[in-house]
């Protein structure tokens, strides 16, 4: 594959699937410089994330521990 046949073909994933930004600086803690809103956003959605998990083990115990109903 080519350069330009590359770079188009990196152009048309963005644009199908409107990504703007590198989605690895996004998802992960990285080295590189990252924008203050972007480190905000993603120290926002680790939180979300944890507290998600943290609400679903919390189900889950509830639901292991949780008495069985009486067959009377």
């Amino acid at each position: 594959m080519g350069d330009d046949q590359y770079r188009a073909a990196v152009a048309a994933f963005i644009r199908a699937n409107g990504i703007t930004r590198c989605p690895t600086a996004c998802a992960l803690p990285t080295q590189g410089t990252v924008a203050d809103a972007d480190r905000a956003a993603l120290e926002d959605y680790a939180i979300a994330r944890a507290q998600t998990r943290h609400r679903r083990l919390a189900g889950r115990e509830r639901s292991l521990w949780a008495p069985l109903p009486s067959r009377e």
